[in-house]
This record gives structure tokens, sequence and C-alpha cells, in this order.
């Protein structure tokens, strides 16, 4: 597969072996049994890698899959508004909420406007972009439309869980506690420890369509973990 073939469309469920070993791609399973070949990123060590979805250059059908996957999913929360993380997860949080019904959805920000305010925003890291220094805003106006609300909390894939982790700070510091929160992936278990550091059980709370583990290397292929 090309590159820019990854993420465009779906197949039937047995079309391949999600357990055997491969080079080039990764297969994942939808709830349904349907298929998503997703790349491999191979980790700095060279021995592991993780399989990758980039849910803004996916095709609509997919998106949709995955939206309505996680919406069906999310429906028993009795969700009010749906918030999205920046920068992937507002593509999924405004599917999600289309799926659940809702009108619009809240998005949270890194680009700072001039009427946001300091004291509603926190650190932002990302494994995608490590080196890059960004804070994680709430803009003022949104409140009321969170404020007292069953909030649902949206990113595309939760890796290492520090942008989930910002987006429960942001959003607890101003008295907002999601009531689930929800990935189109789940990649690796690796992030688990670090949403619960802070003493809340919040990995109790979060929902993925997809779960993908870290890889290793057979010496012919990438194989789960034994």
């Amino acid at each position: 597969m090309q590159p820019h073939d990854f993420w465009q469309e779906l197949d039937a469920p047995g079309t391949f072996d999600p357990m055997a070993e491969r080079a080039d791609f990764y297969v994942a399973e939808l709830p349904d049994g349907r298929q998503l070949r997703l790349p491999i990123r191979v980790l700095a060590d060279g021995e592991h890698a993780l399989a990758s979805l980039i849910v803004n250059q996916a095709s609509f059908t997919v998106l949709d899959a995955l939206a309505e996957t996680l919406a069906k999913r999310m429906a028993a929360y009795d969700i009010d508004v749906v918030a999205g993380l920046p920068t992937l997860g507002l593509t999924l949080a405004a599917a999600v909420a289309r799926a659940l019904g809702h009108t619009r959805y809240a998005p949270l920000g890194t680009s700072r406007k001039f009427w946001y305010r300091e004291e509603l925003s926190v650190p932002l890291s990302s494994i995608t972009t490590p080196n890059q220094e960004k804070r994680l805003y709430i803009d003022p106006r949104m409140l009321p439309l969170l404020e007292g609300k069953r909030v649902a909390l949206i990113d595309d894939v939760i890796s290492s869980g520090a942008s989930i982790v910002a987006g429960l700070s942001l959003l607890t510091s101003c008295g907002i506690d999601p009531v689930v929160i929800g990935a189109a992936m789940l990649q690796s278990e690796r992030w688990r420890d670090r949403v619960d550091l802070g003493g809340k059980r919040w990995s109790e709370k979060i929902i993925g369509v997809l779960s993908t583990p870290i890889l290793e290397w057979s010496g012919s292929g990438w194989r789960r973990p034994s």
C-alpha cells in the first residue's frame, strides 16, 4: 500500500488474519468485525512499533464508521455535549456529536485568541509533536455550554495519555467532570498509569473503537506481543 492509501477503506470481516505477522501494515478490527489496515510506525529502538491512525486523513467512510461506532458505545451515557481535543480529535468529536444527533460540539484549542484567559488553559504536549511548547485553551464563551452538563471528551488516539490528561486537567479546573472519554483508537495500554496518576480512575471512563498493541519485530515481520 502507498502511504496515501491507508485509512481509506474498510475490509469485510475475515478478509485478513489479524494475528499474522506483517512488515507493512497492521489489521485492526471494529467491534462488528470490519477491518482497517493501519500503517506501522517503528519506534526508536527499532525492535518495537505502533499501528498509526490519523483521522483527518481518513476517508469519510472510515471516519463515519469510527464516529458512528463510538457514538453507539457512548449512547448509554446520555451525553449533553461533546468536547473535542485538538488537533485531530476535533475531526472525530464533530462527527461523533453529529452521530449522537447534536447540532454542535465544544472544541478546545491551542490557538490563543485575544479574548481567551490564561487561567482557562493548561500546558499541552503530544507524542506526535513532542518538542512543541503549547497550551490547551477553552474559549470562555463555551463554558455555559459545558457547565452542569453531561460531557464527553473526545480525542482521535490515546497513546501516551498526555493529551487526555491535559484535557481532563483543563475541564476539571473549570468544574466540569466528563462522564465518558472516547477515542477512535487506544494505542497499547501504556496510557493507563498516566491517566490515573492524579488518583481518579479516569481510565475506567475511557472507550475506544479500535485497540492496538505495541508490536514486536520477529525477524521477518511485526507481531503482537507474546
